[in-house]
């Protein structure tokens, strides 16, 4: 994995990982403050009713076995009590799922919408050095860690001590000495034992995190690369590979869940030491006759269903460190800025389509060497230019600086006389638009493909441009024609017709400019021959520049530049 995503993936640093997580988190609260509020409030609600239940059921049934002995007892309050607790827990616990799991979810959505809209503007150096499968692990299964935090650890310690501070003042009423046995006893279970767990969970939680997320790097790198792996006999390698993987989230899963059985250990033996405590205390007070019997039940009733209640805390924080470490990686694209940024000032567009780089140099990194060396190219409307070259000459370089999806180190990119830094990107792009090498075919049907090129375009523009990339005819010949499903990648389609659909879409962009990125790539070498026979008439008067490996029909293009060790040649003899 490339250094900084593997440094997104390690463990928070020691000092500052809650306060992280919780600066992550906090805005994010803060919009569906209501909600949260709301389920908040049911919890303790919840919390209360059950607490009470348990007191109320063990003075009640206390109270009406001493009726037997000829103790007089009122059966009818609390019989309506345990009946009213009763519903009131069941509808407020209800009412708490609905509503605290409803604002999680919607949480997380709001997460995964800023940290998919960082991604979106980052150059391809950005995001060359984070792997898909990583990316992906970071958008769904870091972000879904983080749903614990409020659930599972903020809501229950709130309610811990909120509600064992009313337990409190209950139990002082008969026995003051138990009330401050209980406060230790809460501080112990709500506080000490979760930021132990929370600790020790830090170093498991990261490696489960870090193994979850090298578990879909290798299912994404097997799909995308199957038949490779068969054709090379490469499966048996990629299957060892994967069990290593699910061996390593298994055991880092296992110490988390060890961990949270230690917690539950942990509250088992202070809520068994705090009943003991209260009924220690309580003991003399019912020889003395300051405690009724029934009371005296209800009280170490009502203690024992508040560390009951408190039992999910320990599974929370159990899984704190490994949230701790998902936010990390999650806030570390969430932190990210765009290489490439609209000016404070934009300038207008320019009318004039003309493309113009002047003495452009760029490197990768500042300091590193350098791609593009002194290179000039003028672009009249209405121009056809193809880029030729080796691999690595340059040529998918140039053409990104032409877009502005990177800056040149030294010179300018202009059209029509205003350097690109100085336009809007929505300004550029209306004007220049791209069909890079990869472009896909997104899963949907033919109409949702070809909108994106233009949400706005009519049915009559979405015929035109598919027979201006030569494909209205095969298109129309489908039962169910701009509606057909494409599947996943264009699966439905050949690779010649997924090209065409793509060039529609570049076509019904209203930009006078192409820029053509290895557009034949894949292609046969007769689909790739009639691809390029038919530019001219599918770009219409548009400017066209074109970087391939293939060869030229004539008469396709104006003018055959190469790109050789970054610097921009012209190729001699007719085009």
């Amino acid at each position: 994995m490339p250094a900084q995503a593997a440094a997104g993936a390690s463990m928070p640093a020691r000092r500052h990982w809650a306060r992280d997580l919780w600066r992550l988190l906090a805005p994010l609260y803060r919009q569906r403050a209501g909600a949260l509020a709301a389920a908040f409030a049911l919890a303790g609600v919840t919390l209360a009713a059950g607490v009470g239940l348990l007191g109320v059921s063990g003075w009640f049934l206390t109270g009406a076995a001493l009726t037997t002995a000829g103790m007089a007892f009122n059966l009818f309050a609390p019989s309506a009590l345990v009946r009213g607790l009763s519903f009131l827990r069941i509808a407020a616990r209800y009412g708490e799922r609905v509503t605290g799991h409803g604002a999680t979810l919607r949480l997380l959505a709001d997460l995964r919408t800023v940290v998919f809209g960082k991604l979106l503007p980052l150059d391809l150096a950005q995001l060359s050095r984070y792997r898909d499968g990583d990316l992906v692990a970071r958008l769904t299964g870091d972000v879904d860690a983080l749903d614990s935090v409020f659930l599972l650890v903020l809501v229950p310690i709130a309610c811990a001590l909120l509600g064992g501070a009313a337990l409190g003042v209950v139990l002082g009423l008969w026995l003051p000495a138990a009330a401050w046995t209980l406060a230790v006893s809460v501080g112990a279970s709500a506080l000490l034992v979760p930021w132990w767990l929370a600790q020790a969970s830090r170093a498991p939680g990261a490696a489960a995190q870090q193994a979850a997320a090298e578990l879909r790097s290798q299912a994404l790198q097997a799909v995308e690369g199957h038949a490779d792996l068969l054709a090379l006999d490469a499966e048996g390698a990629a299957r060892r590979e994967f069990a290593q993987a699910c061996t390593a989230l298994s055991r880092a899963r296992q110490r988390q869940a060890n961990l949270g059985t230690a917690g539950q250990a942990a509250l088992q033996a202070v809520a068994g030491a705090c009943v003991l405590a209260v009924l220690a205390w309580g003991l003399p007070a019912l020889r003395e006759g300051t405690l009724p019997g029934p009371v005296l039940v209800g009280l170490l009733l009502a203690v024992l269903g508040f560390f009951e209640v408190v039992g999910p805390l320990m599974r929370g924080a159990s899984r704190l460190g490994g949230a701790a470490s998902a936010g990390a990686r999650v806030a570390e694209l969430a932190a990210l800025s765009p290489a490439v940024r609209d000016p404070g000032t934009p300038a207008p567009p320019p009318a004039d389509v003309t493309l113009r780089v002047e003495a452009v140099d760029y490197a990768y990194a500042p300091g590193g060497r350098a791609v593009l060396r002194d290179v000039s190219l003028s672009v009249a409307p209405g121009e056809r230019i193809a880029l030729v070259g080796e691999s690595g000459a340059g040529k998918s370089t140039l053409l990104s600086l032409l877009l502005r999806l990177a800056d040149p180190t030294a010179g300018r990119v202009t059209l029509g006389g205003v350097d690109l830094r100085a336009l809007r990107q929505q300004d550029l792009h209306a004007r220049v638009t791209l069909l890079s090498q990869d472009a896909p075919v997104f899963l949907g049907t033919v109409r949702t493909n070809l909108l994106i090129g233009a949400p706005e375009a009519g049915e009559a523009a979405l015929w035109e441009a598919l027979d201006a990339a030569g494909l209205g005819e095969f298109v129309r010949g489908l039962p169910e024609g701009l509606d057909t499903w494409t599947g996943e990648t264009g699966r439905t389609l050949s690779a010649g017709q997924a090209r065409r659909l793509c060039l529609a879409r570049a076509l019904l962009s209203p930009a006078r400019v192409l820029v053509l990125d290895e557009p034949t790539q894949g292609l046969d070498a007769e689909t790739e021959r009639a691809f390029l026979a038919d530019l001219p008439r599918a770009a219409r008067g548009r400017s066209v520049v074109l970087s391939t490996h293939a060869s030229l029909p004539p008469g396709v293009m104006h003018r055959v530049l190469r790109v050789e060790s970054g610097r921009l040649l012209p190729v001699a003899g007719p085009v």
